[in-house]
């Protein structure tokens, strides 16, 4: 019997996890660490921020669900990882020795690489539930007393959807309020230009987010290094191509929402030959880290090299239909190893991302992410935030189910010719449940 280890339950380790179920023996244990026991549908907490959802509304907890699945969940969280030895050491001291792991902790927020930034600081965050909690009461504030708006993210960063999207949400709410032609609003983004978004663009989200923002009367600023956040001040410098200071700017806000750069979490970072300088994992085309074969990573904590150079850093995303594509291969090839055979499923990378904009949105698919493509296409229209509506209620009725994917799923993915797994020869040897 093998004891394979998931660190993380956030979307990639909480489908990892019912993947590895569904695909080997059951004679084999599948544990999942994590800090606390509460799943949270993160690409909603833009709409918490503004009162649209509650906390709870997207939040499931996974206690109960991992014990019907007989999935051993450790909600302590852990503080260090141990490879040459097969152990973790959890945060409470006790130690779980595993045969396989696979790091799907997301990641480290790194709102210190920027004096004042964060909800600590003077600017608030949607990349967690609690965060966009606390800027709800924030916006609330803002709807009584009207003032200058700055959102966006700081150098660094790779998920630039997010601040797009509450940029557009935002708009969309205060002029429900009817409070929106009080507020000036700025973005602010280290992109080389708008619709960047880590990836050289899809199709034409530059021509497409440009537009949009001008429709939304949303002034921006590309190239932009926020050097410090003051009470109520932002302090930007604005770059050339060259990376020479172009220009400065001080911008006053009432409200600002500003998304941190990533780097990995602190149980696994500076482990020689396992992470990269940022503390992200260092993986082959099969999710798995060469210097510790039986470790394999998925979702945001994976390293993946810049798209291309640009005048301030730059990430790249990993966007929800990727890190599903990285579970998929990750526990295909598990199977694999369990069965004595060698890993060979490799995930596509594909990223299909539904970004909303409060009453509209864009679409765009890319086949893979990383440029050069096979399919490279955006598109805007109202469907897009009734289809992420959808989506949301579809992915936590998912997660509550216990279930990886679904018949209908499969069925629709197969229909628009989009898949998680590249293909791959397969030995008649090589079959069935590890």
């Amino acid at each position: 019997m093998a004891r394979i280890v998931v660190l993380g339950a956030g979307l990639g380790g909480v489908i990892m996890a019912y993947e590895l179920k569904q695909n080997i023996s059951a004679s084999h244990e599948v544990i999942v660490v994590n800090k606390g026991s509460l799943y949270s549908f993160v690409p909603s907490n833009p709409w918490v921020a503004v009162g649209w959802r509650q906390p709870e509304e997207i939040c499931v907890d996974l206690s109960k669900i991992f014990a019907s699945k007989k999935i051993p969940l450790y909600p302590q969280g852990a503080r260090g990882l141990f490879p040459e030895e097969n152990r973790i050491e959890l945060n409470d001291g006790m130690v779980l020795d595993y045969d396989y792991l696979v790091v799907a902790t997301g990641p480290d927020l790194a709102f210190d690489e920027v004096d004042g930034l964060g909800p600590e600081g003077h600017t608030h965050s949607v990349c967690l539930t609690d965060h966009a909690a606390k800027a709800r009461v924030a916006y609330d504030a803002l709807v009584k007393a009207p003032g200058p708006v700055v959102i966006g993210a700081a150098p660094g960063a790779s998920c630039f959807g997010p601040a797009y999207e509450f940029a557009f949400i935002l708009d969309a709410a205060l002029r429900k309020a009817r409070t929106r032609d009080l507020v000036p609003m700025t973005f602010v983004t280290p992109e080389p230009y708008v619709g960047h978004l880590g990836l050289d663009g899809v199709g034409d989200t530059k021509g497409l987010l440009e537009s949009a923002l001008r429709e939304h009367h949303i002034k921006w600023i590309t190239n932009a290094r926020i050097t410090k956040v003051e009470k109520d001040l932002m302090r930007v410098d604005e770059v050339a191509d060259d990376g020479s200071l172009k220009a400065t700017h001080d911008l006053p806000f009432a409200f600002s929402m500003i998304l941190p750069a990533f780097r990995g979490v602190p149980a696994i970072s500076g482990i020689a030959g396992l992470t990269n300088p940022r503390g992200f994992v260092l993986v082959d085309k099969h999710q798995r880290n060469a210097a510790f074969p039986n470790i394999f990573a998925v979702g945001v904590g994976v390293a993946i090299p810049p798209v291309g150079k640009t005048p301030l850093p730059v990430g790249v995303p990993k966007t929800g239909f990727m890190i599903e594509s990285m579970v998929t291969a990750t526990a295909a090839n598990l199977a694999a190893l369990l069965r004595g055979a060698e890993p060979r499923a490799v995930a596509t990378w594909n990223a299909v991302c539904l970004a909303d904009f409060g009453d509209g949105g864009i679409a765009f698919v890319a086949q893979p992410q990383i440029p050069p493509r096979n399919v490279n296409w955006s598109a805007q229209g109202a469907w897009v935030h009734a289809a992420k509506v959808g989506f949301e209620r579809y992915f936590l009725r998912k997660i509550r189910q216990g279930v990886s994917e679904t018949f209908y799923e499969n069925a629709a993915l197969h229909l628009l010719g989009i898949k998680k797994l590249k293909q791959v020869q397969m030995e008649e040897t090589d079959t069935g449940r590890g």
